[in-house]
């Protein structure tokens, strides 16, 4: 049975139940299986060996997630190739596809979770009341080490982007100067 984490997160103030444990700086990335827009699977390995910005939200078609995925989308741009910033909520691909296609995203990869929300219950993002995920970030290295974590407490709220691209920034440094992390 999955850890329950009651009052873990609000939505406009109200307490929320997160289903997963509860991910520290320092912990192995859990593995995952999510869907891509055409519908393949979609795994860590996908990524192994580039530093990895998990930006996790519950919906593209709100306010917080549209601007959430757009900034990462242009902060993206500025990273290269040894860093992917990947989004991931429980929309459909199929709706995923129709949002980014609209909002010109087309640096960052947006993939699901609906189908199993196998990530939302390793990465401890699950909300047990809505079945969406609630709105966090994790940053993980070239190893599969989470290297930042931040679990947003209010659901309706950004978060904090400066922190977040800061860790990759330093990773990346690090990388470049051939030292372990």
């Amino acid at each position: 049975m999955a850890t329950e984490r009651p009052k873990a997160t609000t939505m406009k103030g109200n307490p929320l139940t997160l289903i997963g444990p509860e991910l520290k700086v320092g912990n192995r990335a859990p593995n995952f299986s999510l869907r891509n827009q055409d519908l393949q699977p979609f795994t860590l390995n996908d990524t192994q060996g580039k530093i990895r910005l998990f930006s996790v939200v519950p919906s593209l078609d709100t306010p917080v997630c549209d601007a959430q995925t757009r900034r990462f989308n242009q902060e993206a741009a500025k990273l290269g190739d040894k860093v992917e910033i990947i989004t991931v909520s429980v929309d459909l691909p199929f709706a995923q596809k129709r949002w980014c296609g609209a909002a010109g995203i087309d640096k960052i990869k947006v993939v699901s979770d609906y189908y199993d929300r196998s990530f939302s219950e390793a990465y401890g993002t699950l909300i047990k009341e809505l079945h969406i995920d609630s709105r966090a970030i994790f940053v993980v290295d070239d190893k599969d080490t989470i290297r930042y974590v931040e679990y947003v407490p209010e659901v309706s709220s950004h978060p904090d982007y400066d922190k977040a691209l800061t860790a990759v920034k330093g990773l990346l440094g690090t990388q470049a100067a051939g030292r372990p992390a």
